[in-house]
């Protein structure tokens, strides 16, 4: 059984190593284009031509009169998240090893323990804050709390904190 599994680990290896790139290029394998990137909206002709009026039967509207529905507005695409890429861009203007070395350290060492660190503390900040919250009393935060559970028809709690007795 472990033969077959290690042939299959070996095979799984084999096929991903073949398609890692030994020398990216930056104007060749930076984010292919794809169809979406090059849609351009439809534009018709707003002045209806007479050759175009002659051919078509009464009972139709020629396609050059018609108007397009406007179009909603559309979101911004999405970013290129994919490591090599963003990668690749980051160390385009780089002119030694010395630059390249600091622009991977601060990616991928630097940002990712700073970004860790404060959402850990953003998160032990407000469990901290949460953790002695009551719902009696007069406080702005008391009252939402109860707005909170009364909009959702939740059993507000009789007693906060301390042991409950039998």
């Amino acid at each position: 059984m472990s033969g077959a599994q290690d042939a299959a680990i070996q095979a799984a290896e084999t096929i991903q190593s073949a398609h890692i790139i030994d020398s990216p290029s930056i104007e060749h394998d930076i984010n292919p284009s794809t169809a979406a990137s090059e849609k351009e909206p439809v534009r018709l002709d707003r002045s209806p031509s007479v050759d175009v009026l002659s051919d078509v039967d009464e009972d139709e509207v020629p396609l050059s009169v018609l108007r397009p529905a406007p179009r909603k507005p559309q979101m911004p695409p999405l970013p290129d998240l994919r490591f090599e890429q963003s990668y690749l861009a980051s160390i385009s203007t780089a002119r030694d090893w010395k630059v390249v070395t600091y622009i991977t350290i601060r990616d991928q060492v630097f940002m990712p323990l700073v970004q860790g660190m404060a959402w850990t503390l953003i998160v032990s900040g407000w469990r901290h804050l949460n953790r002695s919250s009551q719902f009696k009393g007069q406080s702005v935060g008391a009252k939402i709390r109860r707005w909170w559970w009364e909009v959702n028809n939740w059993k507000l709690p009789e007693k906060t904190g301390g042991l409950k007795r039998a």
